[in-house]
């Protein structure tokens, strides 16, 4: 069962990177941005509440957030500013780049993951994860190459190193996820962070409006496609989580099969978007993967 959890998360997390794509064309990333963190808000806010006054109800359909402590509370913030952080990243390069070239840069995550555990956490990498992280760098090199061939150059693209920002930003969020969900219930993270990003996002909204006066912003159009955004990583969130719940799960191959969710926005965005190249760059995003998956299967 936690194997097919993990496949439902990856095909809703392609997807939500297309909604992405689809909702940033031709618009404004922060308010695109804000709206969807207030769907989330939203969303989740009734099983916040209902788990208040009708805890039995919601513990038997398994959607109990527990309270947490003023110090758990602090920590999931703090996990907020470093995810809004990366969305603000990523969702300004995924206006500016082609989709085919942000999924493969998004699919390396796990070596910046694997990076930050070794400094962090101190392990060590073995034959098989060391392979995995030269064939995932070579292939990213190779993809650097078929940029060019479209004028996106990786060493001066301001785009480029947002979504390398966006990238590093969330693998340090994953390592804050393994210290945070060893402590803190895995639905009260979800809810409270789905709260906190909104107040996170404040700021930079009244930045936005302050530094640019009205007649100097980006248009900004209303898209359905905006509030889905939201519930989509809400839905693939819950089902990653639900599935490393289950006691006889692996972590190695939920994390490999989530990362699949590349191939969804890869496969779906060239044909929507029609990009260019395609057959080039998803050979480098196979290869990309193909280092990922040995890395995962290593860390076994």
């Amino acid at each position: 069962m936690w194997v097919a959890l993990a496949l439902i998360s990856a095909v809703l997390l392609g997807l939500y990177d297309v909604l992405k794509k689809l909702s940033l064309n031709g618009n404004a990333v922060l308010p695109v941005l804000f709206l969807s963190t207030i769907t989330a808000a939203v969303t989740v806010a009734p099983f916040v509440v209902g788990s208040v006054f009708f805890p039995d109800l919601f513990q038997s359909i398994q959607m109990y957030v527990p309270p947490v402590s003023a110090h758990e509370h602090l920590l999931i913030f703090i996990k907020s500013v470093i995810v809004v952080g990366s969305w603000i990243f990523a969702f300004h390069a995924m206006k500016n780049l082609p989709i085919t070239i942000i999924s493969p840069i998004r699919a390396t995550g796990p070596i910046w993951t694997l990076i930050g555990a070794i400094l962090i956490f101190h392990e060590h990498l073995n034959l098989l994860q060391w392979t995995g992280v030269a064939i995932t760098l070579v292939f990213f090199y190779l993809l650097s190459t078929a940029g060019k061939l479209e004028g996106i150059n990786f060493k001066r693209n301001v785009w480029v190193f947002c979504i390398i920002a966006a990238t590093l930003l969330g693998a340090a969020s994953g390592l804050f996820d393994k210290y945070l969900l060893r402590r803190i219930d895995r639905l009260a993270v979800q809810a409270w962070f789905s709260f906190y990003q909104v107040v996170v996002m404040l700021p930079a909204i009244a930045l936005f409006r302050w530094r640019n006066p009205q007649q100097e912003r980006p248009p900004f159009e209303w898209r359905w496609s905006i509030p889905l955004i939201a519930i989509f990583l809400l839905f693939a969130d819950y089902m990653y989580f639900y599935a490393l719940s289950i006691p006889d799960s692996m972590i190695s191959i939920v994390s490999a099969l989530r990362r699949g969710g590349v191939l969804v926005a890869f496969s779906v965005g060239a044909i929507l978007f029609r990009e260019h190249n395609i057959k080039r760059k998803g050979i480098y995003l196979l290869g990309i993967l193909l280092g990922i998956l040995i890395i995962s299967y290593g860390s076994r």
